[in-house]
């Protein structure tokens, strides 16, 4: 073979091997690189006992209310209070004219003078004809006569003496009394004014501040799903005697600061509302609460023993509905976990099945992950606001 050919042949070779090294240098250069696992923050969750509370919207009822109305008839001639000022129980509010109740009084103390006179004289009488009658000296009939007689005597002085406590019960209703400590409002007569026993028109209201009274609303239904939580055990009371019950002032948005507790609830439903009324008493020292403001309260709905608060942000729903959550495992791996909310709890859903204690739920990066896939997880610290602690509903 002649050597220039060889030559040849041998350029031609390096020149195809240098060609398809350069072409596997440009694919490999080219391919994409492999991509690292998804970066997702996670929460570690813990089971806690979880206190329950329903939002509901109430109404401002004064504790106590009282009309004050005259028991007597006659004109006012004095008014003893401020209006708008703080009164005592039993303090004098008005002076009704006492005249004409004084005379009759002193009526009545004369006629149980004569009839105490009388009896005396009667007894007296009496037991004179009880030693004749045992010599035959008077008859038994004039004896019989002289019993009837005492015995007559002595109910008219039981009647005279109730008349005369009759007219002493009237006096003393002619200073209209304060039936109740509180606050009162206007009057509404003034001296001169004339007033009658038992008339529509109060004198004056006496309302009752300190404490007050605070009326909720819920329904009928959801008082019936709470009652079979407790029947099963979902629920339970919690160990406080008495129920608290936290105020929210709608006017300002803000809480109350003084803490309620939950008095009785309404055996009836209202059957325009299908709502059953609970009442709460608060303490009202400042007076900031005032009948017929509109509030909500914070009620207590039993506790849930062994319950976790997961982020709302890390539950999601499938196509019938259902919540899931996604867990990471040991080996760095997500699965989905079915999950049972029981309520929200702030930005937080309360589930009390699905998960257990130490189990890493996946709170951020969702949208990077699937079941099956590995992750990279990053812890992310869990937020603790002092209204996590209460699922409201």
């Amino acid at each position: 073979m002649p050597k220039v050919f060889l030559t040849r042949l041998c350029a031609v070779l390096l020149a195809a091997v240098a060609l398809v090294a350069c072409e596997e240098e440009q694919q490999s250069s080219s391919a994409p690189a492999a991509r690292p696992p998804a970066q997702v923050g996670f929460t570690t969750v813990k089971a806690e006992t979880v206190d329950l509370t329903a939002r509901l919207p109430g109404r401002v009822v004064a504790f106590r209310m009282a009309e004050v109305r005259p028991q007597v008839d006659g004109i006012v001639t004095k008014r003893l209070f401020a209006e708008g000022s703080t009164v005592e129980a039993g303090q004098p509010l008005y002076q009704i004219d006492a005249a004409v109740y004084e005379a009759e009084v002193k009526m009545a103390e004369a006629e149980l003078a004569r009839a105490s006179a009388t009896l005396n004289s009667t007894r007296t009488k009496l037991r004179r004809y009880e030693s004749l009658v045992k010599t035959n000296a008077v008859s038994r009939q004039a004896y019989d006569d002289v019993v009837a007689e005492e015995q007559e005597n002595r109910a008219s002085v039981a009647a005279a003496q109730a008349a005369l406590d009759a007219a002493k019960i009237s006096l003393g209703y002619t200073e209209v009394l304060a039936p109740i400590g509180g606050q009162i409002g206007r009057s509404s007569i003034t001296e001169g004014a004339l007033v009658t026993a038992g008339q529509a028109e109060p004198l004056a209201t006496i309302t009752q501040l300190d404490p007050i009274n605070v009326d909720f609303t819920q329904s009928s239904a959801a008082l019936l799903r709470l009652r079979q939580m407790f029947r099963t055990g979902e629920r339970v009371l919690g160990s406080k005697e008495e129920l608290p019950v936290t105020l929210i002032l709608d006017a300002v948005d803000l809480e109350y600061e003084q803490q309620g507790t939950m008095q009785f609830s309404e055996v009836t439903v209202d059957e325009t509302t299908g709502s059953v009324r609970l009442r709460a008493v608060f303490p009202n020292p400042d007076r900031e609460l005032l009948p017929g403001m509109f509030v909500h309260g914070m009620v207590n709905q039993g506790v849930v023993e062994r319950g976790f608060l997961v982020p709302q942000a890390a539950v999601s729903f499938n196509e019938m509905g259902d919540p899931y959550v996604y867990v990471i495992g040991e080996d760095s791996t997500v699965t989905q976990a079915k999950v049972h909310i029981v309520d929200a709890a702030g930005k937080d859903w309360l589930i009390d099945k699905g998960l257990n204690d130490g189990q890493r739920v996946v709170v951020d990066g969702l949208q990077r992950i699937r079941p099956g896939a590995q992750v990279t997880p990053v812890e992310v610290q869990k937020p603790t606001p002092a209204a996590q602690s209460k699922a409201q509903s």
